[in-house]
């Protein structure tokens, strides 16, 4: 069941807190929302305690009066105030793309409410190519009228970095992205986020230096999953953060791009292990 906290600027942020064990926090991306980890819920709910949360302006959460609090410290000391909220002094975080950039700079900020963190398919270096992927759809209308048309498109949308997925995964993967309504669909976050992130994703712009934050890792049980035909996560940037990371779990996923679903045999069998270091 959705449950709310207040951040301290007044706004309802939604969580979900199912299941028993060690607790595991899984922060999603850009766009998306808590219900992208259900597969880990299914999965995992009865060895991890799971809380889902939706970042400010995304799913269930309230929508900012000033979108430019969509950023990442803001959102990282919303992440503080739902653990407080909850009385955790320490969690594993499981954060996909943009949900992993705020596990880094909560390891940089409050590194001792960390257990350890998995990273879904990002890292210090986001690739210009990915950025600019992005930068195509958010904030802009689906083009599609109903959440069956878009399904139906989905595997070429997302073709050739994803492959062999299911009919039944794109169903519930277009389910998480939009709502159908009046006869159309309809963003499920603020479509103000592009204000907010346009700054940051102008590729002219001076590129901040990420690797100190994935440095503050250090001394944290940590674990990376990468889809091979990812646009936001490079084999280099990956090979580096191994390379400074010799103990970092890893796993590279066949037929996915950006993100992995979480469902895939080797995306399971990292979480399980990983589960285990941190428990």
């Amino acid at each position: 069941m959705t449950e709310f906290v207040r951040s301290q600027d007044g706004l309802r942020l939604a969580y979900d807190d199912q299941g028993t064990g060690v607790p595991l926090l899984c922060l999603p991306g850009l766009t998306r929302n808590m219900e992208d980890f259900e597969p880990v819920l299914e999965r995992f709910g009865g060895q991890a305690r799971i809380i889902r949360m939706d970042f400010r302006g995304r799913g269930a959460s309230d929508f900012a009066p000033d979108p430019m609090s969509y950023a990442i410290p803001q959102e990282a000391a919303d992440v503080l105030t739902l653990l407080d909220h909850l009385g955790l002094e320490k969690v594993a975080i499981l954060g996909t793309s943009r949900g992993g950039l705020v596990a880094m700079v909560l390891a940089a900020m409050a590194k001792d409410r960390l257990l350890g963190v998995l990273l879904n398919d990002v890292g210090p270096v986001i690739a210009p190519e990915g950025l600019d992927a992005i930068m195509e759809y958010l904030g802009k209308p689906p083009v599609f009228t109903s959440l069956a048309e878009a399904a139906a498109a989905m595997p070429a949308a997302y073709a050739p970095a994803f492959r062999n997925v299911p009919a039944q995964t794109w169903a519930k993967f277009v389910r998480r992205l939009w709502r159908e309504e009046g006869g159309r669909l309809h963003l499920r976050y603020d479509p103000r986020l592009r204000e907010a992130v346009a700054p940051s994703f102008d590729t002219s712009n001076p590129v901040p230096d990420g690797w100190p934050l994935f440095d503050a890792f250090d001394g944290l049980p940590i674990g990376l999953i990468r889809g091979a035909g990812s646009n936001i996560l490079s084999e280099e940037t990956a090979a580096e953060m191994q390379a400074r990371r010799p103990d970092m779990l890893y796993a590279e996923i066949a037929d996915r791009g950006h993100v992995p679903f979480l469902d895939e045999p080797e995306a399971v069998a990292l979480i399980e292990t990983f589960l285990g270091r941190v428990s």
